[in-house]
């Protein structure tokens, strides 16, 4: 039986929380497990806090993330790693920006894609299924460098 694994992805409105947080759930979907996602959108729309959870495993009952469970915490902007923390396992993993070497990135845009990789080496989630969600979420115009960029940094 797998666990559930909890993943938060926090940033601030604008950076692509909610479509990183998509492309996570449609991954672990398409992979074979029941997933469960919810947002906290705060002022998105005016550069304000955006957090996303993603639970999956065998069976989710719930989308949140309570304090002190996340196996993942994936932040985007680093002035909410604080804000974030409290959700964070003691064993938890935390990804920031400054885990994406700036030249690895050839747009900031692409930020949630690279952490998304990064995170992608630690999930028993096979690649195709990664890349098959990049390509149902993501605009034509940028699939051929996000799919690049994931397979760089996740197999890098």
């Amino acid at each position: 039986m797998r666990t559930v694994t909890n993943v938060v992805m926090a940033g601030l409105g604008g950076q692509g929380i909610v479509k990183g947080s998509d492309v996570l759930a449609q991954a672990v979907f398409l992979a074979g497990y029941d997933v469960k996602k919810s947002e906290v959108h705060g002022m998105s729309q005016r550069g304000g806090s955006v957090r996303s959870d993603v639970r999956f495993g065998d069976r989710v009952l719930s989308p949140m993330v309570s304090a002190g469970t996340a196996h993942f915490l994936l932040v985007l902007e680093l002035g909410q790693v604080e804000p974030h923390r409290r959700l964070l396992a003691v064993d938890g993993v935390l990804l920031t920006s400054a885990d994406v070497g700036s030249a690895e990135l050839r747009s900031h845009k692409s930020l949630n894609v690279a952490l998304l990789a990064r995170l992608s080496r630690q999930l028993d989630v096979e690649e195709r299924f990664w890349h098959d969600a990049l390509r149902a979420q993501l605009k034509p115009a940028t699939l051929a460098a996000n799919l690049e960029l994931f397979s760089r940094i996740r197999n890098g």
